[in-house]
């Protein structure tokens, strides 16, 4: 039986919706509130195209990071998440839009799309979270620059 299968007889729906609701809460509001951490496993692994690592201590970690450089580098941020679903039984998946204005004085404008994609265990937890960009770290990083 595959975790999936495992997933759907085991989990109730209400968990797995539970998990959804706390991610469309949490993912609009990232750069300014911390997230809720009692969907996650304690070994939950993170994985974008700059990190990588497991535990949840480094993930508190990186969202930490997160809200504390969108304050010091960015005059204003936002992270537009435009549909959370699931496609899979042990999957969620997140769309959503990183833009802001950074804190310089040709006040550059970040914009990024990207994906999340939480795999889930067969308690309903997220285990597994990848993130994927619509282009390279280098190319964001580009839109810093004077035009």
């Amino acid at each position: 039986m595959t975790n999936s299968e495992k997933l759907s007889q085991k989990n109730p729906k209400s968990q797995i919706e539970r998990v959804i609701e706390t991610l469309k809460n949490d993912l609009p509001t990232l750069f300014e509130n911390d997230i809720s951490y009692d969907i996650y496993t304690k070994d939950i692994y993170f994985q974008d195209p700059v990190n990588r690592f497991k535990g949840k201590f480094n993930y508190r970690i990186i969202f930490w990071t997160l809200r504390f450089h969108a304050r010091l580098f960015f005059t204003e941020i936002y992270f537009d998440l435009h549909e959370v679903n699931q496609p899979d039984p042990d999957t969620i998946k997140a769309y959503w839009t990183v833009r802001g204005t950074l804190r310089v004085p040709w006040k550059a404008q970040l914009f990024f799309n990207g994906d999340s994609t939480y795999k889930l265990t067969e308690e309903g937890l997220i285990y597994d979270h990848l993130d994927r960009w619509d282009r390279k770290p280098r190319e964001i990083l580009k839109q810093f620059l004077p035009q």
